[in-house]
Order: C-alpha cells, then structure tokens, then sequence
C-alpha cells in the first residue's frame, strides 16, 4: 500500500504539501495539487482514516448494538440507521449482543476504543448506567432500552408505546368474538415483555375478562419459543380460541402449532404478532400484527443521534411512538372468515 510519503516523492513536492493538498489546511499552487493528485492516482494511495481522525477528532462511524440480528425485526431496525447515517455520510459498526449482557458491555467498550462519533444501543434492559453517565459519546437508547433507565441518566431515547400495543391487540380480539384469549410472551425479565403482557391483561379486565397465570405462557422472541408455548396452551383443555404473541416470530411459530394440530386459523384460532415484520405479509395465513412501522423507527433514532452529534447542548430527546394494528388473516371475525383484511 503507498505511502503519503511515496505520493511525495513522485509528485516532486514536500511530504506537507502532499498533506496539505489532501487534507485542503493551507492554500498550495493548481501545479502542485494537479501533481500531487496524479501520483495519488497512479499509486493508488488511500488516506488512512486513522490519521484523519486524529486531526479532526472525528471517525466518521456510527456503533449500533442489537440484541439478536437473527430476528428480522432488528435487521429492519438496522437497515433503517443504516440507511439514514449512509446517507449523512457515517458508516456504520453493526455489532450483536446475542442478549448476553457481558457480550453487550464489552462491545460497548470496544465502540469507544474505536472512538465512534455516536452510538446506539438497541439493548438489554440491564444496561450499565454508571458506564452511560461516563461517556462522553453522544447516545440514543432504542426500543429495548428501558425507559427508566433513559430518563434516570438523562440520555436520548426512541421507543414504542408496548402497553398501548398490548392493548390493541385485546381489543381487536374481543371484537372479533374471542372469548378465551391467551398470551405467549417473551422472557419475563424484560420490560416490553412486561408492558405488552401489562396492556393485554388492563384492556382485558375492562371487559370484565382476565388473563389467568395458565394462559399466559412466557418463552424467548423465536419461532421456536411460540412453537413451543403455543403446543402447550394447544394441547390442554379448555383450548384457547385467540393467541396474543409479543413478536411476530413467536406467532410464526404458533401458526406452525395450530397447523399440526388441524386447528383451523382464523374460524377456530386467532393469532396476533406484535411487530409486523415484513414476513407478516407473506406467512400462510398472512398474519394480523401490532406495526411499529420499523424502518420509521430506525430513521428516526439516526435522526435523533445525527442531531445530538451536531448540536451536542440540544435538549434531551425520549420519543414515544404509538403502534397500530394491521389486520390480515389471522385473525379475522369467525363470522367473516374469508372477508378481505383491512391491512
């Protein structure tokens, strides 16, 4: 790989001139510049980023940590940051926790060894605040960020309203005549799965409905967690007419269940996502779903660090969106089975 110091000695000029017409620090003659651009040409030099960074105390690059990147929700997550840092000129280091908090904290060691310009943490709930409180980087906490944890350390934050989708997805239930509704959540520890399980149980008792400890079985966000909660709740009577899933995967995985079973979905079985994960179109039966509208999400949260970077004095920023219910197959009326969904 050449050197800035072999582009000098084939332009003919000084090494600082060389430094100077690449990095525009001092005025230089059009003859100088046209040399020393030829030879950048004909050696193939490549400005290291590291120098650069140096002198302008900036890296150009974004860190992301997501929990898991085999869930298609926060591929579409990322591809939203993506997309919107792209195009501000940052790159992107994308990095999975796989939910183990020791992996999570030593990548975000690791993103401010590389001096990121700011991060994003889609993350577990037990997030290190005294560590948050130490950086100096800017930082948005996304959706599995607690929200406490945004408000106690003062830091920006975007999320969605999980209790208002849990409720949601009752309230769609009960109007399609669904009277023995159950939930297949996602691990009891953390606090969407709280909020979205708390939603579903408050709107279930204002119709003077409830959610007993049997029917509410908590599992992981994969299609192989819903697969096994939803042959649980399958197998033993009275059987659930309705299944409320805290993702799409786990609802993927139950529809997979009911299938086996001869349970036909939607005139026996409604089933519920949360999430809508571009599979949710294309399941068999497509799939009704709590939207978060992802991509939006994801923008909005580059938005977010992207003005944070800029104007470090802003004030804080903690954005809650509101979810809404796409409905599709699964879980139409039994009445009106084979209508046309409304989304």
């Amino acid at each position: 790989m050449a050197t800035i110091k072999e582009v000098a000695r084939v332009a003919g000029v000084s090494y600082t001139t060389v430094s100077h017409v690449l990095n525009q620090t001092r005025p230089v003659s059009d003859a100088a510049r046209e040399s020393v651009m030829a030879a950048v040409t004909t050696l193939g030099y490549v400005p290291s980023a590291l120098a650069r960074s140096m002198k302008s105390k900036t890296t150009g690059t974004i860190g992301l940590i997501i929990p898991n990147n085999a869930n298609p929700y926060f591929s579409e997550v990322a591809r939203g940051i993506e997309d919107s840092c792209y195009a501000a000129g940052y790159s992107v280091i994308l990095c999975n926790s796989d939910d183990d908090s020791d992996k999570q904290r030593d990548y975000l060691n690791m993103l401010l060894t590389k001096r990121c310009d700011g991060i994003i943490l889609a993350t577990l709930d037990d997030i290190d605040s005294a560590l948050l409180r130490k950086m100096k980087v800017p930082t948005v906490l996304l959706d599995r960020a607690h929200k406490d944890a945004a408000i106690d350390i003062s830091i920006d934050s975007v999320s969605v309203d999980n209790v208002a989708g849990g409720a949601l997805a009752a309230e769609h239930l009960l109007g399609s005549g669904r009277k023995r509704i159950a939930c297949i959540a996602g691990p009891e520890e953390l606090a969407i799965t709280q909020a979205r399980v708390s939603g579903l149980r408050k709107t279930l008792l204002k119709a003077d409905k409830f959610l007993p400890d049997n029917l509410c079985i908590y599992s992981d966000f994969t299609s192989a967690g819903g697969y096994a909660a939803a042959c649980h709740l399958l197998d033993n009577l009275p059987r659930p007419d309705a299944l409320f899933c805290c993702n799409d995967l786990m609802a993927i995985g139950a529809l997979r269940a009911a299938a086996e079973r001869g349970i036909a979905v939607p005139e026996e079985l409604a089933v519920v996502g949360f999430d809508d994960i571009e599979l949710a179109q294309f399941v068999h039966p497509t799939l009704t779903s709590i939207a978060q509208n992802i991509r939006l999400l994801g923008q909005l949260t580059a938005q977010f660090l992207l003005a944070r970077i800029a104007t470090p004095e802003l004030p804080v920023q903690q954005q809650i969106i509101m979810p809404e219910l796409h409905v599709r197959d699964s879980s139409l009326n039994r009445q009106n089975a084979h209508q046309e969904p409304s989304a």
